[in-house]
């Protein structure tokens, strides 16, 4: 099938011929097979040398290191400039698994500048999949100079002309900070992770955003504190709501670097002002935050700097922000302990049971009814249901339907 006349036949065996190679006797692999992979990447077919490219990889770890260096370096070698983007695309992506079939020293001499080319390709498709196996490649640098040469040509992709690929770079960077270490992460990676941080395409802003733990892992608090701080401040109040909510997702893990003190100081307003954002998944997720930071702080903390300024928001004119308090609440009350739920944040709930809108106090049975487990029995008794049997009486159907679902759950405490 490897020579079949027609092309769709040839593209089959070649789409297979690695995996093929897995299970069959290593008797066979040199030269029957091997001939086979020449063969097919020699196809005068673009499509049948790009799978046949992609399987190279497969079949170089069933070979001996010498075998591989022998057969299949050259091999990809002459692809990594072959006439189609599309072959230079496929060796790019292979580059990672090449790199660990070859020895280190064969990779570094050889491989390496081809994977450079790679790196500068015209199209940016190349580029895009050669930079998604730059960690991968780096790994299995010895020699200091040529990884700095690798760092090098990392950092003129910041500025690459696609935004495509520095998206793709974004997602990755920050995975050679192992492999720098502290001090060269700081000189070299740093710079530009600021930069992509501030890059005007929001996906980029996105995938660099999402690597920040392990920007944390290397770089230590007082240069988290001394030079991403300020970017990620800038970047809490981004146009595009998606580069606000990874902001918030990361908000925690700086809450546990930073410490209680710093975290006031910097970050705690910011936190409840995405409480009033105009995106309701915003809204969420800063409820969701403030859990977190509950949790991670306490509730002496929580209910001192939290609990005030996100229960004086219930008066706020727009109804979505008032459901918002209510959300808020229900994440905060499994969290704050029995006094505080009691003295401060059941009367809030209790009084916005009188709001004019319908979903407002439907919104307040379903608190209640998440409360209920929390409370003891005279506290149910005395406040709870005389608030939802006022609001079984409402003459909207949804808030009649929400609070008598909590009466029931009344109901089931009350038996136990």
């Amino acid at each position: 099938m490897c020579h079949d006349e027609t092309p769709m036949v040839r593209r089959a065996a070649a789409q297979n011929l690695g995996r093929f190679s897995t299970v069959v006797e290593s008797e066979f692999h040199n030269p029957t097979m091997l001939q086979l992979i020449l063969d097919l990447t020699a196809d005068e077919q673009d499509s049948v040398r790009l799978l046949a490219v992609e399987n190279c990889a497969q079949f170089a770890k069933c070979l001996s290191p010498k075998d591989c260096t022998e057969h299949i370096l050259p091999i990809a070698l002459k692809f990594a400039q072959d006439k189609s983007w599309r072959v230079r695309y496929m060796v790019a992506a292979q580059m990672g698994a090449l790199c660990e079939g070859l020895s280190p020293d064969v990779s570094q001499v050889k491989l390496l500048s081809a994977f450079a080319n790679l790196l500068q390709d015209s199209e940016a498709e190349v580029r895009i999949s050669a930079v998604g196996r730059i960690v991968e490649v780096c790994k299995v640098i010895k020699d200091d100079s040529a990884l700095m040469d690798t760092v090098s040509m990392v950092q003129k992709l910041g500025v690459d002309s696609s935004q495509h690929v520095r998206a793709a770079l974004a997602s990755v960077v920050m995975g050679l900070s192992s492999i720098l270490g502290k001090e060269k992460t700081h000189k070299h990676l740093l710079p530009l992770f600021l930069a992509l941080l501030k890059d005007e395409y929001p996906e980029v802003r996105l995938n660099i955003i999402s690597t920040l733990d392990a920007v944390n892992q290397v770089i230590g608090n007082e240069t988290l504190s001394d030079s991403l701080l300020p970017a990620i401040k800038e970047l809490a109040s981004d146009k595009h709501w998606r580069v606000r909510l990874a902001i918030i997702q990361y908000i925690p893990l700086l809450a546990s670097n930073l410490g209680v003190e710093f975290f006031d100081n910097e970050l705690g307003l910011l936190c409840l002002e995405w409480l009033g954002d105009q995106v309701a998944a915003i809204r969420e997720a800063a409820a969701k935050n403030l859990k977190h930071l509950a949790q991670e702080f306490g509730n002496e903390w929580a209910c001192q700097y939290i609990l005030p300024r996100v229960l004086e928001r219930i008066t706020t004119p727009h109804y979505l922000f008032r459901i918002n308090v209510l959300f808020t609440i229900s994440l905060l009350a499994p969290v704050m302990g029995n006094e505080a739920l009691c003295n401060f944040m059941l009367p809030v709930v209790v009084n916005a049971s009188k709001d004019k809108v319908p979903n407002i106090k439907f919104n307040v049975a379903k608190v209640m009814q998440q409360i209920i487990p929390l409370v003891d029995g005279v506290v149910i008794e005395s406040t709870i249901r005389p608030c939802l049997l006022c609001l079984q009486d409402d003459h909207d159907t949804d808030v009649r339907f929400f609070a008598a679902q909590a009466l029931q759950a009344c109901d089931c405490v009350a038996c136990v």
